[in-house]
């Protein structure tokens, strides 16, 4: 059987037991429907091959090579991975469009006893769903937008919000970055096309209905760009913004940022590149503070010296309209806590009245 989806929230709720994708381990690793597990029946090595025999040789003998090698790694996945499933067991099965290798696993599935359907289309049908949602229509979302200078909490506080009941959207952490030149997060960035399918899914348990806070973001993340759809949303969203006194800033860099901070050397070579923005002697000043272990004085300068002012830079730009400022003297979990209880507060009662 092919199951056919029509609009993103059906695959992304699809009520089978378990979602199989059968591509291989490279096309799995760029994005995937969100759960999904990946059992390819070819591999990455196996996929190129007979590739290149069906441009090179034969499409026959391409067919011919790769029925045995899909049926073959098939065989080894019912005997591995899927050995504990009992009768009633409802697979879903997608390959890249739908083809011969969901095809054919679906129906093995299906001699065994299993019921087990193929999307029609296969993830092109997923990506197609993604890409409208994100690309083609407005977001039926109502962001807020949380500003303020480099080292106020932002991220932190989103879950604090969450907590309290208002609904959120961690893009840096989607992205995984932190936003910023120092932003690089270990184990790197996703694809842009994996950050869009958990975009697409977040977005998708949100009610339209209430208001959405996002950290105020340029339009990339990092190397991760962010789609048309939430972009132009959040050129028109109102902001509310927070602020802190610079040492406290300073102490909460020293710990957000402890990875890079820890290691000097490339610290220096991710700040080489300001020389042009804030001049040698600046950048020479931060180097031997990184030589002295002086890290809260280098958070302090770098908040100062190049953050606020790229921060101040980029506000006379888009001049956005910041319906509410939210103050706070300190940034540990006390501080934090209580800010979010008063933009939590302020925030519901807004959302009572219609003022955002």
């Amino acid at each position: 059987m092919v199951r056919s989806f029509h609009a993103l929230p059906e695959i992304l709720n699809h009520g089978f037991d378990t979602v199989i994708d059968v591509r291989s381990p490279a096309e799995f690793a760029e994005d995937r429907v969100p759960g999904a597990i990946n059992l390819p029946v070819l591999d990455n090595e196996e996929r190129a091959r007979v590739g290149t025999i069906y441009k090179q040789q034969s499409p026959f003998l391409a067919r011919k090579i790769g029925a045995a090698l899909v049926f073959r790694n098939a065989a080894a996945h019912i005997e591995g991975p899927l050995a504990h499933h009992e009768g009633g067991w409802r697979p879903l099965v997608y390959c890249w469009r739908g083809g011969q290798r969901s095809g054919s696993f679906a129906w093995m599935l299906q001699q065994i006893g299993w019921r087990a359907e193929a999307v029609e289309g296969g993830y092109r049908t997923f990506r197609r769903l993604v890409t409208k949602a994100l690309y083609e229509e407005p977001l039926p979302h109502r962001l807020i937008q949380l500003g303020g200078y480099t080292g106020t909490a932002k991220t932190e506080l989103l879950p604090l919000l969450k907590a309290r009941g208002l609904q959120v959207i961690d893009l840096e952490g989607l992205a995984r970055h932190r936003g910023s030149l120092l932003g690089d997060m270990p184990g790197g960035q996703p694809s842009q096309k994996w950050f869009e399918t958990c975009l697409a899914q977040e977005l998708s348990t949100l009610d339209p209905q209430r208001p959405v806070i996002v950290e105020a973001e340029s339009s990339k993340v990092g190397q991760i760009i962010l789609p048309p759809s939430l972009w132009e949303a959040m050129k028109a969203a109102p902001w509310i913004e927070v602020s802190a006194p610079v040492s406290a800033r300073a102490v909460y860099l020293d710990a957000a940022y402890d990875d890079i901070l820890s290691d000097g050397p490339r610290l220096k070579a991710q700040l080489e590149p300001l020389r042009y923005h804030r001049g040698h002697a600046m950048v020479d000043r931060w180097g031997a503070l990184i030589d002295a272990g002086e890290r809260l004085e280098l958070c302090r300068s770098l908040a100062e010296d190049h953050y606020d002012p790229a921060y101040e830079k980029s506000m006379s730009a888009v001049s956005p309209v910041v319906q509410q400022r939210f103050e706070t003297g300190t940034l540990d979990p006390v501080g934090l806590g209580a800010l979010a209880d008063r933009i939590a507060e302020a925030l519901q009662k807004a959302g009572q009245t219609s003022e955002m």
